[in-house]
């Protein structure tokens, strides 16, 4: 007998003919997840479980952070002798109190009792056990789950955990990454269906501070823990918004910026091997963010981009950001690049007719190389 985590995968199970691969993915990075503790993991009879791990809690922290996993349960592996397994769901249950069901599913069809006979036996052996539970087959309060594969496993908590895709199934994308509350929802998003990111933070020393990229590295970190790592690119790009607030009529100032922003963040993305860009805007949330200003910037990228939260209002990202763990980092009053020369009056409705006479002073391509070529790279 023996300590367990059986990890339980949703999505994944309805991929039919490419579930092989989906389930080898995800065992592998549960693996990954829980290396630094000493887990072990396999995979037997659709099932992911994970031992000799030196804390559960720990255990438990890792493993539900990992995309694809859709629950976790504290059990107990033993062998299939049915007296013995009765015995421990009794002493499982003894401090519980209030409706309970027994869910019984045999895989080892050899085993004596099929499911609904194991059921119905542990079941009243439970009830002569504890006075203070009853059965309740539609509702109960708790439930003592009797899974009979290879070993018999017995668990009754369940941890809700992120759900999702497997990291690494759903190609690479680069995040722009932002100080605020946004861009690492945005990331959360994508990351959740299996896509492995990058991270381009734009900085504008000495506008921007060494507490403004503590906090965003400290944000690719958290995001980072449901990724297993995280590489993170830091663009110098004070000089490009020097030249667009001496050079472009004010009001179009932030949809310029943006704009190199995007053409910056391609090139880069192109190094990662990435297939798209993710933003965090939410359409009308501020000037730049009307589908006008969009369509501008998306104008000089080839590339898609990923807007996951462009239907969101900000009560729901920030409920997001809050359960994900990002909120208070980015709260801290460290600004970035984005509030550094902001115009009085930003036009909202810009034409993309336009746009390239509101940039001819530019020398764009010298600016994009100059601040790709001395791009900083960390890993967290």
């Amino acid at each position: 007998m023996r300590d367990v985590l059986l990890v339980r995968y949703g999505e994944v199970f309805l991929k039919g003919a490419n579930r092989p691969h989906f389930l080898k993915v995800l065992t592998d990075n549960v693996k990954k997840a829980v290396k630094p503790i000493g887990g072990r993991v396999w995979l037997s009879d659709s099932r992911i479980y994970v031992s000799d791990f030196e804390d559960l809690q720990d255990c438990i922290s890792r493993v539900t952070k990992v995309f694809g996993v859709y629950s976790v349960s504290p059990a107990v592996e033993m062998e299939k002798d049915f007296d013995a397994i009765a015995a421990k769901c009794c002493e499982m249950l003894k401090d519980y109190e209030g409706s309970f069901k027994v869910f019984a599913r045999r895989s080892d069809k050899k085993f004596p009792l099929n499911s609904m006979e194991i059921g119905q036996e542990i079941g009243g052996r439970i009830l002569d056990s504890n006075p203070k539970l009853w059965v309740d087959v539609h509702k109960p309060t708790h439930r003592m789950n009797v899974e009979i594969r290879d070993n018999a496993y017995l668990c009754v908590e369940e941890v809700k955990a992120v759900g999702g895709m497997p990291m690494g199934t759903g190609g690479k994308a680069a995040l722009l990454l932002s100080g605020g509350i946004d861009s690492p929802v945005a990331g959360y998003q994508l990351m959740k269906r299996g896509v492995r990111c990058c991270a381009i933070h734009f900085q504008s020393p000495p506008y921007t501070g060494e507490l403004a990229r503590d906090k965003v590295m400290q944000l690719a970190k958290q995001l980072a823990a449901y990724s297993g790592g995280m590489k993170v690119y830091l663009v110098p790009f004070t000089k490009c918004q020097l030249e667009i607030h001496e050079k472009c009529a004010d009001g179009l100032g932030t949809l310029i910026t943006r704009r190199f922003m995007m053409r910056i963040a391609e090139r880069l993305a192109q190094q990662f091997g990435a297939q798209a860009l993710i933003t965090g805007e939410s359409l009308g949330q501020v000037a730049s963010q009307t589908m006008e200003a969009l369509g501008c910037t998306d104008a000089v990228v080839n590339m898609p981009v990923f807007r996951p939260l462009i239907g969101m209002d900000k009560v729901e990202i920030m409920e997001i950001a809050e359960r994900i763990g990002t909120y208070a980092t980015s709260i801290l009053p460290y600004e970035d690049c984005c509030t550094v020369f902001t115009p009085r009056h930003p036009v909202t409705k810009p034409k993309l007719a336009t746009m390239p006479d509101a940039e001819h002073k530019l020398d764009i391509e010298a600016l994009v190389n100059e601040a790709v070529e001395n791009t900083e790279v960390e890993f967290v």
